[in-house]
């Protein structure tokens, strides 16, 4: 899944590439992106691109006078820019591909979605507020004025185990499970611990780790064509999906906790005293 980083490098990718266009064609080829019809995706058409914006992972497409184009990529989303686009119409089938936009330069971009589970979603608003997966962001923890209090604020009352805490859109804003697991391996935490249990050192360790992981994953994006940032995500992780190969810090075995629709990967020596973690379907931790 596409986080905040490579949304944010799609951003900028976008603002490059799209800016001053004008949208001539924008084609839903599977109807089921489309989560929003009044006003309808023609709205779009017919005007000028001002700005490419990112809201957690939403990224949205500011037209002259007109509503905002919203995508969310979901799980197995992702765009293709093409330059020129294939000519035709491109029908509608069991293929990736979701949504086709075009511009006056014969340029534009694909949105395509793997698997047999739909959840990319397009969505044409006035504000992009009016989408719902937006209105409830927290805060963005890469703006200026998310510090270290503000973390301690979000963390004190919370009941739940860092690593649901970190993935809570609610909570903060852009974090998914991979750059989770970087997270709290940097920060040196295990993903079971209570978020409301950390102390002031704690704190400021996550913050740092937060803070630290994302920015360097925003900077080696940055400048990339959209179609090598999922590459370059992968390279840059140090143990999220790699399971079994060695802690790049420590030299231990990186290890995984599957549940019924993710996992999640963790150094023991790094993160939780060498003790191993259960499998989250079958018990809990290990004592």
């Amino acid at each position: 899944m596409p986080e905040l980083p490579e949304v944010e490098a799609l951003k900028d990718f976008l603002t490059e590439h799209l800016t001053g266009h004008e949208i001539v064609r924008a084609l839903p080829v599977a109807i089921s992106v489309l989560k929003t019809y009044d006003p309808p995706l023609t709205a779009v058409e017919g005007r000028e691109v001002t700005a490419v914006r990112r809201h957690g992972k939403f990224l949205a497409l500011a037209t002259d006078g007109g509503p905002y184009l919203v995508t969310h990529l979901a799980r197995a989303g992702w765009l293709h820019w093409k330059d020129p686009l294939p000519s035709g119409v491109p029908r509608p089938g069991k293929g990736p591909l979701a949504l086709r936009v075009a511009l006056e330069t014969g340029a534009g971009f694909d949105l395509t979605e793997a698997g047999t589970q739909k959840r990319l979603a397009v969505y044409v608003v006035a504000d992009p507020e009016e989408v719902e997966g937006i209105a409830r962001l927290g805060p963005d923890p890469l703006a200026d004025g998310f510090d270290e209090g503000r973390l301690a604020e979000l963390l004190a009352g919370e009941r739940r185990r860092l690593k649901g805490a970190l993935r809570d859109q609610s909570l903060i804003a852009g974090v998914g499970n991979a750059y989770s697991d970087e997270i709290l391996h940097a920060a040196r935490m295990s993903p079971f611990k209570l978020a409301s249990s950390l102390t002031p050192e704690e704190t400021a360790r996550l913050y740092e780790a937060l803070r630290t992981t994302l920015t360097d994953a925003v900077e080696r994006s940055r400048g990339l064509a959209a179609g090598r940032l999922k590459a370059e995500k992968k390279t840059g992780l140090r143990v999220h999906g790699r399971t079994g190969e060695p802690c790049p810090v420590c030299g231990d075995t990186i290890r995984e906790v599957s549940f019924s629709d993710s996992s999640l990967q963790y150094c023991p020596t790094c993160q939780t005293g060498g003790k191993p973690l259960a499998d989250r379907r079958l018990s809990r931790l290990l004592k």
